[in-house]
């Protein structure tokens, strides 16, 4: 399949370094955000030897999550080699696609959004303390946002051992006119779904959709790093 894609990614206006990364395979039809933990050691490092692990094991053969385990055990293995005080720590959302369909694996809050038929509905289901809150009816999606733990992941790479990481997976048919969104949760920290669904519906090429939902997120606040992929098939 052709793929328009439009992707970036930025600092943010209150952070002094970009721990988020995010990768992109051409020939294997894959693409995916990482997001490494703030206040762990090198975080920045995590994310890029998730990026590059995931990457290296799909072209290999690996299933998505065969990638994410594989890829689990690297950072964790990496971190203890380095004896630092704090593990690195990364989320993950991978989106991969094969003929009519995709296939998406995600560990911690970074998202995946599809759009169809101007209608966007989220993929992926973040790991989150708030989203646990969410789930045991004890708060609401709209008070999740501005929960004071919403930044506050169950789950990530380096941080979890294999034996107890959660990888969550999702598959469905691609229609004619959808589209993918990939996002650290610095586009979602600043930009709500309502919004983001009424930039994701416009009639305009990936990249223009990305630089978009991009310059909202800093407009709005840019606390966090900030990455977005968008995929047209």
């Amino acid at each position: 399949m052709n793929f328009k894609i439009g992707h970036g990614t930025h600092t943010g206006i209150k952070r002094d370094h970009n721990e988020d990364t995010y990768g992109i395979s051409h020939d294997d039809d894959l693409w995916l955000v990482a997001d490494g933990m703030g206040g762990h050691d090198h975080g920045e490092l995590a994310s890029a030897m998730a990026r590059d692990a995931v990457l290296h094991f799909y072209k290999a053969g690996e299933s998505l999550k065969k990638c994410i385990i594989k890829s689990n055990q690297l950072i964790i293995d990496s971190s203890y080699e380095r004896g630092g005080d704090l593990p690195m720590g990364t989320t993950i959302v991978i989106l991969a696609i094969k003929k009519n369909k995709f296939y998406a694996a995600w560990v911690g809050d970074s998202r995946i959004y599809k759009l169809s038929n101007k209608k966007l509905t989220t993929i992926s289901k973040d790991h989150s303390y708030v989203q646990e809150l969410v789930d045991q009816n004890l708060i609401t999606e709209e008070q999740a946002r501005t929960h004071p733990h919403r930044n506050v992941v169950t789950q990530a790479l380096g941080v979890t051992d294999n034996d107890e990481i959660k990888i969550s997976l999702s598959e469905g048919t691609i229609n004619a006119g959808d589209k993918f969104l990939l996002c650290s949760d610095g586009l979602t920290e600043e930009v709500d779904d309502t919004k983001i669904q009424e930039i994701m519906a416009k009639d305009i090429n990936p990249q223009e959709i990305t630089d978009q939902l991009t310059i909202l997120a800093l407009k709005s606040g840019g606390s966090d790093n900030i990455t977005v992929l968008v995929i047209e098939p």
